[in-house]
């Protein structure tokens, strides 16, 4: 099926009679890192959304261990909207295990997975859950170009997609697609039915499969605060993601280590053919060393690789759980919303 664009004509449109027959709830999952300067700009907009959908509605904040007053708004919107609830994690345990966290706890027939400083917008919710009607498991909202990132980050993204689909068996993985997507309820049991503890969610979604679907769009600009997305971060997700779905780095590691043990065969077999017709010769001091310090590092860089894996493995039976809720706020699906509240006052 081809991809759709988002009509703004859907964005405050309520689903017919028919239709909501067939989805009676939705659920909206949020994580927050210090995002307390948008969650007054991002929420009066979601509500509005999902209050135009005629559905009954729950928004889920999961409270990832911010260091500002992010836990505070939580609270304070928890506590002065029905259909808000709010998660309070006991620390920063990451944004996969916050997801995660978020996909165990929701109850509507719909779950949607949104970021919290409105680059994603919450009017495309609606043109997702008509695609859904359509009979899509997932709709997921996938940039339409990268532009206004860094040429290191685009060149990096492009380069991880194309060796993580090229080496991964029989899963794809859309490349541009991030966490702001649109899943109906069997596709969320089957993602909290994967008991790994190293989570590389985009890589999840496709191997659960179902019939999936892209929205083409471009994100707004971040409105308040700043990504905690840096280069080292990149770099730790997409170890995670190459040693989640793929053996690659094993294999390579292996062929690169027969590539090596035939060259220094050869340079032997050249040694001797060039003693038997030219006698003894004095060896060179830089060839042995430089050959020295080429096996070195191939087998150190082996070994790296496999300690990768082995490390993976030592996370996943240690069996530890993969976030722990310090508290858990408001109420979500089971209590009727039917008008659009209005911002809560301050105060906690």
């Amino acid at each position: 099926m081809k991809p759709v664009t988002a009509n703004p004509d859907f964005s405050h449109a309520a689903l017919d009679e028919e239709q909501a027959r067939r989805c009676r709830s939705i659920s909206v999952v949020v994580p927050c890192y210090n995002e307390a300067a948008n969650l007054d700009r991002l929420l009066p907009r979601l509500i509005t959304a999902l209050v135009a959908l005629g559905l009954q509605w729950e928004i889920l904040l999961i409270d990832d261990g911010s260091r500002d007053d992010t836990a505070r708004e939580l609270t304070r919107w928890s506590q002065r909207v029905p259909g808000v609830r709010a998660l309070l994690l006991s620390r920063n345990f990451g944004k996969e295990a916050a997801l995660s966290a978020g996909l165990d706890h929701t109850a509507g027939d719909v779950v949607v997975l949104m970021d919290a400083d409105l680059q994603h917008e919450p009017e495309l919710i609606a043109p997702m859950l008509l695609r859904w009607q359509a009979g899509i498991d997932v709709v997921y909202a996938r940039r339409k170009d990268r532009s206004d990132e860094p040429l290191y980050k685009r060149a990096f993204t492009r380069l991880f997609y194309r060796l993580l689909n090229a080496t991964s068996r029989r899963v794809h993985v859309p490349a541009d697609a991030g966490d702001f997507r649109l899943m109906d309820h069997k596709v969320v049991m089957a993602l909290r039915a994967l008991p790994e503890h190293n989570r590389f969610l985009k890589g999840m979604y496709a191997w659960v499969g179902f019939r999936s679907e892209e929205l083409p769009y471009m994100p707004a600009a971040r409105t308040a605060g700043r990504s905690s997305y840096n280069l080292h971060n990149l770099i730790s997700l997409s170890l995670n993601g190459m040693t989640s779905f793929t053996t690659w780095p094993l294999r390579a590691s292996s062929v690169l280590g027969m590539v090596m043990a035939a060259l220094g065969f050869l340079y032997g077999l050249y040694l001797i053919v060039s003693y038997r017709l030219f006698g003894s010769q004095v060896s060179g001091w830089t060839t042995i060393m430089v050959s020295l310090m080429l096996f070195c590092g191939v087998q150190l860089v082996s070994l790296g690789i496999v300690g990768e894996y082995l490390a993976r493995v030592y996370e996943e039976v240690k069996r530890r759980p993969l976030y722990v809720v310090r508290d858990s706020l408001g109420q979500g699906l089971g209590s009727a919303v039917t008008s659009t509240p209005g911002t809560p006052t301050s105060g906690s």
